[in-house]
This record gives C-alpha cells, structure tokens and sequence, in this order.
C-alpha cells in the first residue's frame, strides 16, 4: 500500500447519505465502494472516527481510542433484534439531506442506544466482555464517560475531586459498574458495525485510509486517566501550555488549538507505551493511516495557555525518530501518510526522510505565479500522496473562484485551460477537471480527490474553514449525487495515468 500507482476519494461517514441526519456504517457505504470499485479506485479516505467535539470537530476529541457513536445504524440494531422498528424509526430525519445534524443524531442515537443496552442477551453480554478484554483502553474511556454523566458532562477538572483525580476514581469502578457497561456495548456495536463494512470495502480491492489526530482534547478519557502523559500542573490540574500553529496559509492569527501538549520526556521513559497502543488501535480500525500535523514529531508549537491568538508561541524540539524507531521495532513498517503541511525546516525533512514514509501535496497551494512551489505536480516526488484538497481546504470550483485573477490566470495556464468558461460548475467543469488530471498525471504514487471535487461543487461545500468554529464538518450528500458522478471520466483517468492498482489484488471482484 502506498508504494504503487493508485487513487482515492476523500469522503468521510458523516457524509455519507442516511436517513438518519449523519452518516452511520449502513449499506450506503457499501453502494458508495461499489462507485468507487467500478472507477477503479484503490482508497477511500475518512476523517476520523473518533467521537466529535461541541464544533462537531474530530480533532479535537474526548478519546485518542473511542468510536463515534453517531456512525451507528439503527435499522441494524433493529435487525439484531435490539429494538423495535418504531424505536428505530424515531432516529429517521426529515430535514435537510445535504446537511448533518449532529444535534438530533446525538439525542435519538443516545435514546435508542439505551434501549438497545436494555435488551441485550448473554450471548451478546460475553462478546462485550471479551471485545473490553481485546481493548484495554475502553476501561477508562467507559469509566470517564459514565462520570461525564454524572457531572451533566461538565469537564473532568470540575467534577467531584474524588473523581477528577484518577488515582481515587478508578476505586469506584464497582459503583458505575452498570453505566460503563453501557459505554462498552456502545463501543463493541460501533467497531462490530465498521468492521461488517471495513470487511465488504476490502473485498472489492479497496484499502482504508483512516485519519490520527495529533493531539487530544483536555477533556479527554486520555488526559484524565494520566496527566503525567501530558503538559498539566498536577496540582491544578490545568494545562502549562497549548497546541496550535503560527500564522499561515489559513489564519494570519495562526490556530489556537487549545489541546494539551504531551510530555515527551515522560513518554519516552516507558518507550511511548500510549503511543504504541494508539498505533496499534488505528491499524486494528483502518488500512493505512494519516498522522495529522506531522511535523509536531519534529518540533512542536507551543503556545503559553493564557494566550488568546497562536502568534505568541514558540518552537520545541519533538521526539523524532525516537517515537518512530520503537513504532518500527513493534509493528514493522507501516503504511503511515505524513501531513506534513505548513510552515516547516530541515528538522521536519529530515524526519520525513529518515521515517521514509510519504508526506502530502495539494495541488491548491502550488499555485503560486512567481514560485516554483512543491506542491506543483511538476516538483512532486514518487513517495508522496497528492491531494486535489483536503479537508481543510476550499473545493476546486471554489477556490478557482476565490483566488486572485494571477492566480487564476495561473493555474488555469499551467493545466492548460483555454476556453472563457472557467468558472462554469455542475459536473463537468472542464477548468476543474483539467487540474484534477494535473493531479493525476504527477508522479505521487497515490493521488485523491474529495467527493466535492469529484462533482464540481463551489465553496458551498466545503467540510471545513481552519480556525472558523462554526457550522463545519456539516455537509452531506445524496445517493442520486452519488449517481450523478462521471463513473467513466474517472475510470478513464485512472486507467490513462495508471492508477488502478487493485490495493487488495487477491479479493479485488
């Protein structure tokens, strides 16, 4: 994986179409693969899984381990017997389909879940019994998550102290026995439901690439359950600093991220335990895996935890190959995406060299008319994954849109556009097309294009705008959009720059 000529689509589950008002692990995502398997796609690329926080971010999360209950299907619980089709139908939206409401998914999944819990057999009782025993990190997070409950899910550091400090609350694990049961059998139906996919995916020669956050929320079972892991006074409990980023391409305030940062010192005594089982945890979930804000392992912004923008902080040497040596010495090599965009030095291509993993291209920051950028498809390297845009960024359409006319000018030039219609949208919208093949024609070995793109959508439907806390990673899609895409384009584009490598030759259909 990774190592030959392949592609892949870039569309998280919340996206996916449901009739629930989020996507959950149901049989559209096995139609969306058989798309994907019929253009001769290689991978599909999500966000990550991890439950979300108030933004509705998954990258800012209450667990470095934990699934996102909201991805759980209700009409398969109803098939298992565990609720009644009235109970499930109650979780059936009626608004918007191109729009996720977390809020009404949270609500009804929660209530259906708790009936679910109510009824479930001996049978399954031992396979969450033997699930928590295969996944000794969901002891805490089910522990954290019953005492969220009953601080009305106020942060840990205002709960009760007896059970703020860990030390103490883990002695009362008997008392909340029947609530962190509950958080279990949350956890064994998500990572069942996924895996029913994941399984069907792979079949038809297509890998995941799942996506690692960095970094925790301070409100995290993680951080509670050990500090010393983490940049925290123990006495205060209260973060000595914070993670973000300086002033770049997206924010001239740089991102005041406001996680915890870690305690690498710490961490290297035990010879990075906690990181180890979050890798190991990651490849139990996905195929391959993007680490996200890479060039933190190098060095690491640190800003001070009073500050109210990321201007002030200052750079900090990471743990490098330290972390990847023991990552290596345990698991072999893996199929790991370094994002390693943003501002950076020698210290982070150093760290990519000597990690040999690829790191990542977007076609949209290349396009600077006095620069000979890195991420033009000229100047890209065979070890690398080149993105139309990420998450992160505007869609194709949109940013063509937004861009200054040199810039435009530019980039329409370099991928040899030549007709007035540039800004023309809808599904074929050559000027977007003719950068999608700039893309494809580079010499990455893996290239992926978002679902957005694939259609030719304007900025309206973008996932999100760093540093901007509202109404992101929201948008959705249809089954009828779904089927509107040009199968043939991009079965032909795989096919004319060579990337329909089967990731999975042997199960590939």
């Amino acid at each position: 994986m990774l190592k030959n000529r392949a592609a892949g689509v870039l569309m998280h589950i919340s996206t996916i179409p449901s009739e629930y008002g989020i996507g959950v692990f149901d049989e559209n995502c096995m139609y969306f693969a058989d798309k994907l398997h019929e253009m001769n796609f290689g991978y599909w690329q999500v966000l990550p899984f991890n439950p979300v926080d108030k933004a509705n971010s998954p990258y800012c999360s209450a667990s470095a381990f934990a699934g996102n209950i909201l991805f759980i299907d209700p009409k398969a619980l109803y098939k298992d017997g565990l609720c009644t089709r009235e109970e499930y139908e109650e979780n059936i939206y009626t608004g918007s389909p191109y729009t996720a409401d977390y809020e009404f998914a949270s609500e009804k999944r929660m209530k259906l879940l708790k009936k679910a819990f109510s009824r479930i057999s001996s049978e399954i009782a031992e396979e969450v019994r033997t699930f928590s025993e295969e996944n000794p990190w969901l002891a805490d997070f089910s522990l954290f998550m019953a005492l969220k409950e009953k601080h009305n899910d106020k942060p840990w550091w205002e709960w009760d102290e007896k059970y703020s400090r860990y030390k103490t609350a883990k002695n009362h694990r008997r008392e909340f026995e029947e609530d962190c049961a509950f958080w279990k059998f949350t956890q064994y139906i998500f990572f069942k439901q996924w895996n029913e996919i994941k399984a069907y995916v792979n079949k038809k020669g297509i890998a995941i690439i799942g996506d690692m956050p960095i970094y925790v929320a301070m409100d995290s079972a993680d951080v509670w359950a050990d500090t010393a892991q983490f940049q925290i006074d123990k006495e205060t409990l209260k973060p000595e600093a914070v993670a973000g980023c300086p002033p770049d391409y997206f924010s001239e305030d740089g991102q005041l991220w406001g996680n915890p940062l870690y305690n690498w010192e710490y961490m290297e005594k035990d010879s990075y335990k906690w990181w180890l089982s979050r890798i190991k945890q990651c490849f139990k979930t996905y195929d391959c895996v993007r680490i996200d804000h890479f060039r933190a392992f190098a060095s690491y912004w640190k800003i001070p935890a009073s500050s109210k923008t990321a201007k002030n902080g200052e750079w900090i040497t990471g743990p490098g190959m330290k972390l990847f040596n023991e990552i290596k010495k345990t698991f072999g090599d893996l199929p790991i995406i370094a994002e390693d965009l943003g501002i950076f030095g020698e210290d982070v291509t150093k760290l990519l060299a000597d990690s040999g993993f690829p790191g990542m291209k977007v076609v949209q920051f290349g396009f600077e008319p006095d620069g000979d950028s890195l991420h033009m498809p000229h100047n890209t390297v065979i070890n690398s994954v080149n993105y139309c845009g990420t998450h992160d960024n505007n869609t194709l359409l949109g940013w063509l849109w937004e861009a200054n006319e040199k810039e435009r000018a530019f980039a329409l030039d370099y991928v040899g556009f030549t007709g007035n219609n540039w800004g023309d949208g809808g599904f074929h919208s050559e000027s977007c097309r003719k950068i999608i093949e700039a893309v494809w024609k580079s010499s990455s070995n893996t290239a992926v294009i978002a679902f957005q793109d694939m259609c030719g959508f304007g900025s309206d439907a973008r996932m999100n705008i760093p540093g901007v806390p509202e109404k992101n990673w929201r948008y959705r899609t249809t089954k009828d959009t779904i089927d509107s895409v040009d199968t043939a384009y991009f079965k032909k584009i795989n096919s004319l720059y060579r990337r329909t490598y089967p990731v999975f030759p042997d199960n590939k259909s």
